[in-house]
Order: C-alpha cells, then sequence, then structure tokens
C-alpha cells in the first residue's frame, strides 16, 4: 500500500493516456457518444493505453502486466511496462505517475481486415483509383469499432481513464515506444493533479499559482554518453545496412538507397548546370552507424539545418566528430558499475530535441516543492526516453529551367502552392499505414517549414493552415525568414485539443521583394446565401443551402513589386500583382457545388482585372482533376454544355451553361513542358514523363494516398503579363510510395506536394 499524504496536497500524476479522438464533430458523431468514449465506454469507445507507467534504464518489455505495489525503495520491481497502470509513489504527499505522452489520434489494432478481400482497411475499394479526395466524406463516416493498437503520437488532454492493454496487441512500428525521441519532435509528459478532495485536474501548477502552497519543478536532462544507432537516413525507425559513400547517408534497403543516388546525383548535376560546381555544401548523412568504418571524409550525426533555416559548418562538426570520437569522449558509455552523468537542459514540463542531443539519453524528472521556500519535498521521480535520434529531411526538389529570360526591363519571382494538411485531418483512421509518430503535429510542422524554406519562394500560398498553427507557429517561424502575411479562415470552427479551431488559407510574401496594397476575402458562404434568395420556396431554399454552403473560402491579395534595395518604384514604373490562394469543395458527389465555387471566385478576379491591367496568379488545392468542368473553366474559360458533370445540377445553379465563362486568360504553369516551345533538358525530359503529356499537360499527381491518385492542385497565371521561366521538378510515383505506400510519409508530411514556378514580367517574346 501507498503511504498516506503527509499534508494535504493536491495529488498530481504524469500518465499516459491515448486520443480521445476530439475531432469528433468532422465526423458526425453525437455528443453523448464521444462522451462516451472519452469515459471508455460504449460499443467503438477508444481506450486508454498507458505506455510508459514508470522510468526505468532497461527495454520496454514487450507483454502486458498488472504493475506491482511500490516497493518504496523509488524503482519498480517489474519489467519496464508497456501497458500497465503505472508506478506510484509519494513526495510532498502527492502521488505522482510517470509516462512519456505525445499527443495522439484514435487508433486501431493493426491487422484485421474486411471480409470483402476486394476491399481494404475500412471498406475503402482499393481496385479502382476512384478520384475521391482525402476528408470528402468526413460528416458521414464513422469511425471504424476496432481493438485499439497503441500510437506514438503526442496525446490530447482529454483522457481521464486509464485501461491497461491486452498482450495481444504489439506496435507497429520501432518508434512507437514512448522511449523513442526524436530530433525536433516536442516531448510533452501528460500531467493530470489529483487533488486531495479527489477531483482532478490538467492545468499546470506554476510556482506563481500556487495550490495549497505547493507547486511542481520540472527538470529534463542529457546523458553524458553518447552512442551512436544503426538507423536509416530516411526511415528512422529501420535500421541501415547500406551506405552512399557521397552523399554520407545510410539506408536500409536497396530501393531506398537508389532513390537516394538518384536525388543526389540530379542535385550535384543542378548544382553544376547552375556554376555552382562543388561549393555547394553538400547533403550530409543523418546518422553514422558505429558498425561502419570512420572514413576521411568525416562522419555526421545529422543533417538538419536549424529549424529558423540557418545554416552549420558541417565539415567543422565532422571534424569535431571524428576528434571526440579519438578521444572517446562521445562514444564511450559509463562502464557497468559507472553510473550514468546527466546534463540539465530545460526546466519546462515539454522539451523539443535537439541537435545535440541526437544519439543521448533523455530523462524528465518533476518535484513537489513549497511555494514559500522552494524547498523540494519528497522524492524526484522521472522517466527515461531512449536515445535520441535524428529526424529525416525533406526530399530534395530542384527548379526545371523551362525558358530563358527575355524581358532585360522586368524582373521574376516565384511563387509555391502547398496544402499542409492540417492537424485536424492527420488521422491514424485516414493515414493508417503512415508511422504514427510522423503524424504527430510536433513532428510534421518542422518537416514543413524546413521544406518551405529550402524552396525560398517570394510567394507561398498555403492551404489547410490550421488557425492556431497560424497564430502560433507559421506566421513566427515564417517571420523570421523574412515573410509577412496574411490569413483567412473558415466559419465554423471545431473544438479539438482543448480550443476550437478551423483551418484557412494563407498568402506569405517576402517582404523585401513585396508590400500588400489591398486584401480581399472570399466566403463562398455568403456567396450561397445571395444566391438562394432567387429560388422560390422555403423547402427549396433550404435543400439549397444544405448542398452549397460548406464553408470553403479564398484570399485575394493585390501586391506591389518593391525595388531591390526594397523600395517602392518610382511613379509610373509600379508593377502591380494579384494572387489569389482558394481550397475548393472536396466531395466527388458535389461537382456542381466545386464548379460554382470556382465560378465565383474568377467573378471576383475579374473586377479586379477591370479595375486596372494587372498580372494574376491564381493557386490552390482545387479538388477537381484535369478535364473535370472546373478545370476546363480555369484553363478554357468556359465549360462545354455537353460537360457529363453538368448532368448534375438539382437546384439549376449551374443554368444556363453558358455563363459558365471568362475572359481572363489563365493558363497553368505546369503546362509549358508540353504546350508551348521549352529549353531542352535531361531534367526537362524527365518531368515531362511525370505530367500528362498526350492530354491537359497536368501533373500525373499532386496528391497520393493508399485511397487516392491524381492531380489536386494548380498553379494558373495570366500568359499576357506573365511567363514561367521554371518549373519545381516532381517526384515520381515511386518516390513517394517507397517504404509507406503513400503521403504522408517520414520525409513528406502532408499528403500533397508543393508546386513552385518562377516568372518574368511580362509575356513571352516568341
Amino acid at each position: 500500500m501507498l503511504a498516506q499524504p503527509t499534508c494535504p496536497a493536491y495529488q498530481p500524476e504524469v500518465r499516459q493516456a491515448r486520443s480521445l479522438a476530439a475531432r469528433s464533430a468532422l465526423q458526425g458523431e453525437s455528443a453523448h457518444r464521444h462522451a462516451d468514449r472519452r469515459r471508455g465506454t460504449g460499443d467503438d469507445a477508444t481506450r486508454g493505453v498507458p505506455q510508459r507507467a514508470f522510468p526505468a534504464l532497461d527495454r520496454p518489455s514487450r507483454r502486458a502486466f498488472t504493475p506491482r505495489e511500490d516497493p518504496g525503495d523509488g524503482r519498480a520491481r517489474v519489467p519496464t511496462p508497456i501497458a500497465a497502470e503505472g508506478f506510484s509513489r509519494d513526495l510532498l504527499g502527492l502521488r505522482v505517475r510517470f509516462s512519456l505522452s505525445r499527443r495522439g489520434r484514435r487508433f486501431e489494432k493493426r491487422g484485421a481486415r474486411n471480409s470483402n478481400p476486394a476491399r481494404g482497411r475500412h471498406g475503402v475499394d482499393r481496385r479502382p483509383r476512384v478520384a475521391e479526395p482525402r476528408h470528402a466524406n468526413l460528416r458521414v463516416r464513422p469511425p471504424p469499432a476496432r481493438v485499439p493498437r497503441p500510437s506514438a503520437a503526442l496525446l490530447q488532454k482529454k483522457t481521464t481513464t486509464i485501461r491497461p492493454l491486452r498482450s495481444r496487441a504489439r506496435f507497429a512500428d520501432p518508434l512507437s515506444s514512448p522511449r523513442r525521441s526524436v530530433h525536433s519532435v516536442e516531448l510533452t509528459p501528460y500531467v493530470v493533479t489529483r487533488k486531495s478532495d479527489g477531483s482532478s485536474t490538467t492545468a499546470d501548477i506554476p510556482e506563481s499559482e500556487p495550490s495549497d502552497g505547493c507547486h511542481l519543478q520540472y527538470r529534463w536532462y542529457r546523458s553524458g554518453s553518447h552512442k551512436k544507432a544503426s538507423v536509416c537516413s530516411v526511415h528512422p525507425g529501420e535500421p541501415a545496412v547500406l551506405q552512399n559513400v557521397h552523399s554520407k547517408s545510410y539506408h536500409c534497403g536497396e530501393e531506398c538507397f537508389a532513390q537516394s543516388w538518384r536525388e543526389w546525383m540530379r542535385d550535384k548535376l543542378a548544382r553544376q548546370a547552375a556554376g555552382l560546381g562543388e561549393t555547394a555544401p553538400e547533403r550530409t548523412p543523418l546518422w553514422r552507424p558505429p558498425s561502419m568504418k570512420e572514413n576521411n571524409a568525416g562522419g555526421s550525426s545529422s543533417n538538419l539545418l536549424s529549424a529558423a533555416g540557418g545554416s552549420m559548418d558541417f565539415n567543422a562538426h565532422h571534424k569535431q566528430e571524428r576528434a571526440n570520437a579519438y578521444n572517446g569522449d562521445r562514444n564511450k558509455g559509463p562502464g557497468k558499475d559507472e553510473p550514468e552523468t546527466w546534463q540539465e537542459v530545460g526546466r519546462s514540463k515539454t522539451y523539443a530535441a535537439t541537435l545535440e542531443d541526437v544519439g543521448h539519453l533523455l530523462r524528465f524528472e518533476v518535484v513537489g516543492a513549497e511555494n514559500t521556500t522552494g524547498e523540494p519535498k519528497g522524492g524526484t521521480e522521472g522517466f527515461t526516453t531512449a536515445r535520441v535520434i535524428p529526424a529525416p529531411m525533406p526530399p530534395r526538389r530542384n527548379l526545371v529551367p523551362v525558358a530563358h529570360h527575355d524581358n532585360p526591363d522586368g524582373g521574376k519571382f516565384t511563387v509555391l502552392t502547398y496544402n499542409v494538411l492540417a492537424d485536424l485531418y492527420a488521422t491514424s483512421e485516414l493515414y493508417h499505414y503512415t508511422p504514427s509518430w510522423a503524424l504527430s503535429w510536433n513532428y510534421r510542422r518542422q518537416n514543413i517549414l524546413k521544406e518551405i524554406v529550402m524552396h525560398d519562394a517570394d510567394i507561398l500560398c498555403l492551404q489547410e493552415v490550421q488557425s492556431d498553427h497560424f497564430e502560433d507557429f507559421f506566421q513566427g517561424e515564417l517571420g523570421k525568414h523574412g515573410y509577412t502575411s496574411v490569413y483567412k479562415k473558415k466559419t465554423t470552427q471545431v473544438f479539438s485539443q482543448g480550443t476550437y479551431v478551423i483551418d484557412g488559407c494563407a498568402i506569405f510574401f517576402k517582404k523585401d521583394r513585396f508590400q500588400l496594397i489591398k486584401k480581399y476575402e472570399v466566403e463562398f458562404n455568403k456567396a450561397a446565401l445571395s444566391l438562394v434568395e432567387s429560388l422560390g420556396g422555403s423547402s427549396q431554399k433550404k435543400d439549397a443551402l444544405n448542398r452549397l454552403m460548406k464553408d470553403n473560402v479564398a484570399l485575394i491579395v493585390v501586391l506591389e513589386a518593391l525595388e531591390a534595395n526594397g523600395q517602392q518604384a518610382p511613379a509610373g514604373k509600379r508593377q502591380l500583382l494579384c494572387v489569389a490562394n482558394t481550397h475548393i469543395h472536396a466531395n466527388t458527389e458535389l461537382n456542381d457545388v466545386k464548379l460554382w465555387q470556382v465560378h465565383t471566385l474568377l467573378k471576383g478576379l475579374e473586377k479586379i482585372a477591370a479595375s486596372a491591367e494587372i498580372p494574376m496568379v491564381v493557386c490552390g488545392d482545387f479538388n477537381s482533376t484535369p478535364g473535370s468542368a472546373a478545370h476546363n473553366l480555369l484553363t478554357g474559360g468556359r465549360v462545354d454544355a455537353a460537360h457529363p458533370e453538368l448532368a448534375t445540377d438539382p437546384f439549376g445553379i449551374l443554368r444556363p451553361p453558358s455563363k459558365l465563362q471568362h475572359p481572363l486568360p489563365l493558363v497553368s504553369a505546369y503546362t509549358a513542358l508540353t504546350k508551348q516551345p521549352c529549353l531542352e533538358s535531361e531534367a526537362a525530359e524527365r518531368q515531362r514523363s511525370r505530367v500528362d503529356g498526350a492530354g491537359t499537360g497536368e501533373p500525373i499527381f499532386t496528391n497520393c494516398t493508399r485511397e487516392f491518385f491524381g492531380a489536386l492542385d494548380y498553379i494558373f497565371y495570366t500568359d499576357d503579363t506573365l511567363a514561367p521561366l521554371g518549373l519545381l521538378e516532381l517526384p515520381a510515383e515511386s518516390d513517394v510510395r517507397s517504404k509507406y505506400g503513400g503521403l504522408p510519409n517520414t520525409q513528406s508530411s502532408s499528403d500533397h506536394i508543393p508546386l513552385m514556378a518562377e516568372f518574368q514580367w511580362g509575356a513571352r517574346q516568341w
């Protein structure tokens, strides 16, 4: 039995719990079913699964068991628990239970299969590639009632029950262990404070707001020992078996090695073509397995640049690491009877592993302290993670030149569009093939940031930017790289992880290249309200509103290009640019709604074009494949009356078809490879193999999951005022499906790929 509390204080416990899937509002579930799952009841209740109940330095057990009573000496006398209630002991009269938590998603036991062999997980038909983008039917698709399985994503703060894991459950991947730490992934212990009256709270107890005269003190420590791990540079959950001696990267198999070799060689040729030669920094390895010899080129423990986009002297880093290895002060761990040494690295409850932590253990400790004296009372408890491993870099993609700059009086600029996959939709149900730790927002946000910064575009058009993430992450982090921003979120918010959030569209632009002149916000819901007023009958109006009001938005900005010194151009030489960014509705059964939304956006752009002759770039996730009615309207200026998608128009919003037209000379940037004369090169030829050369000329895909494969994202421009000079190379299908079968994966943290085009001011001089 545990000792009785020595003072009438609260009883905090640090414990592991599984996600309650707070996104149930997105999936049309009732409030009482959601509450049942929070309590761990109901037919499809998602049970909490503690993964790490008490600190220990030994390897975790792979079986579940019932924890034993506290032996009183500060250590558990049971195998390190994977699934157990946890180990408790008193400190300052506070009962504390420890485990490492990572905000998570709803999870399932792998291995269950649908009774129909032609259908995959969750009843998804895998036979044809039906063009149905993700979360198209989120409102009506019920969550599957399956046995829960562990997940390594960071846990939400809503679970109030803990239940032991059944012994037959196993982790799906090596990184599922809560002891596994990945560089740049934030570690967040889940602290529940249980008061003496039996009530609990997840709120922190800082020194500034004590409870019963007590507060909690947190400490993070890094081990003095350093050991290298044989892990793949691309797939950290896999052991390394091959090394690319040129790029100093390590790989888990022949396919992984071949893909990396092609990427490295393309990057080298691109640098040589650009005249950079060997002076440009090489991509450096993620990790050097100890089983492989140290060579003269030197090893590296990470190739990650800082989150702020800075660079580091890798050669000096390699030399220092090699010297340390020779001196025996980094690769030598404590002897059999020698205690581990620890260095303090943080004093907050959360901690994100840094570059210096790679190869080291991390330890978290919490202690209760009196608020008056600050003296700790009782014992200090904590847990120790596994050694930190490096996170993989996003795949490097180069800009493929398609034309020479033939306008000496004008400059050039780049535009990137990217659906970054909001955390609201990054669930294990939709992306069951992705390692759970790679779905964690704390990991994905750093990977997305590195990918965006690597491309260094002048203008960024991002979709599915979650409202809280725009304020807490994107705005500040991209601001460090010289970007300023405007944002438009959807109007209907959902409750997730303790707050109301929703996604939206954001436009970032470099403040030394452009300045904002005007901003326009388009809410398609408001346009729907105006449209249905012309319909007769209240019943018909209600049905039309239900069909049209999908809460999609668009954002339009008018920018002025600045001189090279960041100043405004003199009067008469001002260069304006209109940039539109949108995210069109996804449901494939509502093609009439998609077409109406695109037509509404184009009508707004027509009004801007009528006021002044201004170049335009229209970007976004249009959720429309090439050849669809919406795509035809954008690229052809009209929709054929015989188009099959016009047959579905229950409220006549698209009639007559003759109104579906616009005068804007819009052209898709990626069609320059097949529709226009362009520079010939090996990269251009490879790019042509990845576009629909015989048809529309669009990329074969911009979205690749297990359930969908096709092009949904585009960059359109007015070809009478702009001309493309270069296009970001497209990946091959085999590259994005490697290892995991689709996007997102450990390298690419969205289910979409970014597109980027470089433009010159002025039309092409043929």
